[in-house]
């Protein structure tokens, strides 16, 4: 028995295809009366579920840059990317003829400075701007919500106490 699992084991492996790399923008800002920060969701083309604006590497483009570029043309967001990650996270992604692929998807912040009333995808997605913790909520990938959630820790400890306060 145990060389036939060594022999399924080997097949499995033989047919695995590798890990794919993806950019993503976790999009926020902050709340004009409050200074809350809140992140932005969309939702994807196919299924409808609550995501962050992510897509392929771009030739030419920094993961990070690509990250920018997929924010603008799927929610018309401009700003400032920071070049250093936050984190990843993992999602199998539902390919044509219902071949799926894992992902990793590294994650970027972006500081929303300006939203565009013009878009590539503007009308073929939702979006909202939600409380971290909403966000976190709302998105299926266990890993994302993990990320949503310690990069908002992060943010509050930048903050003063006058915005904190604010805040609350």
């Amino acid at each position: 028995m145990n060389i036939l699992n060594r022999i399924v084991t080997d097949v499995r492996l033989m047919f695995r295809r590798p890990v794919r790399m993806q950019c993503a923008a976790l999009c926020y800002r902050f709340k004009k009366k409050s200074a809350a920060p809140e992140m932005l969701l969309i939702t994807s083309r196919d299924t409808g579920r609550w995501v962050i604006p992510k897509g392929w590497p771009m030739e030419g483009k920094m993961c990070h840059q690509a990250a920018e570029r997929e924010a603008y043309e799927e929610a018309g967001v401009k700003g400032e990317t920071g070049a250093d990650r936050i984190g990843f996270y993992m999602y199998d992604k539902g390919m044509d003829q219902g071949l799926k692929v894992q992902c990793m998807v590294q994650v970027y912040p972006l500081v929303v400075l300006d939203m565009l009333k013009s878009f590539p995808e503007k009308g073929s997605r939702k979006m909202e701007w939600v409380s971290f913790g909403e966000g976190a909520k709302r998105v299926a990938e266990p890993m994302l919500k993990d990320l949503i959630l310690g990069f908002e820790q992060r943010l509050l400890a930048t903050m003063n106490p006058v915005q904190k306060a604010a805040a609350q």
